[in-house]
């Protein structure tokens, strides 16, 4: 228990350790949005809410991404892609989830591809790859983007898929996962300085004047 006689000097002594650490600094982790669009060729479609291009000769449309803050100061990020198949023909889907951690930590990923009612979903793919560390994250993105499409890739041979916009589908996930995750980065908060309080003016020490 803290005794009430030295309680003064403890005040004292923490007031010089906020002195002698002046900046308190944040982060989070963020997705840039826009970086994202550029990469996929503009949000113009839907209203500005997809972008529409090409891959191995088949349209795709990727929907702008939700991103929902998680408790311990991460992010989880969910991507709707479609396979534009024509006129009179209905759309193929699929989702795309990426989960980071606090400190920009790339923690699970999974996918799912709906193709006329059929829907297949990946294994939930776990590890630890971090934004913005150079070659240690960038590889540990790669070996979990390539388990990713593995798992879609098998999962879909057993449907007997044979329209090639269709068969290309978990490579066109795979290059969605890239681009996001090269968009996501983690963002030092500007410091705020953490200034003493003012101590009052002792009695005495103004400026006196004469009557």
């Amino acid at each position: 228990m803290l005794d009430m006689k030295t309680f003064p000097r403890f005040l004292i002594a923490m007031t010089c350790l906020s002195m002698l650490s002046p900046y308190h600094l944040g982060a989070e982790i963020v997705l840039d949005v826009a970086k994202l669009g550029e990469s996929l060729g503009g949000w113009d479609s839907k209203g500005g809410k997809a972008a529409v291009y090409e891959l191995s000769a088949s349209d795709y449309r990727t929907y702008k991404p939700e991103t929902t803050p998680s408790p311990e100061g991460g992010i989880f990020i969910s991507v709707r892609i479609d396979h534009v198949r024509g006129l009179f023909a209905s759309n193929d889907f699929a989702t795309l989830e990426m989960t980071f951690g606090a400190n920009g930590e790339l923690t699970s990923t999974q996918s799912s591809i709906a193709i006329q009612g059929r829907k297949i979903t990946s294994d939930v793919i776990r590890s630890g790859a971090n934004v913005g560390k150079g070659e240690g994250a960038v590889g540990g993105a790669v070996k979990m983007g390539g388990e990713l499409v593995a798992s879609l890739t098998e999962k879909l041979s057993r449907e007997n898929v044979v329209e090639a916009g269709r068969v290309t589908f978990p490579a066109v996930v795979r290059h969605n996962y890239n681009l996001i995750f090269q968009a996501v980065s983690r963002v030092v908060a500007a410091p705020v300085p953490l200034l003493p309080e003012k101590t009052p003016a002792k009695p005495g020490t103004g400026l006196e004047i004469k009557k």
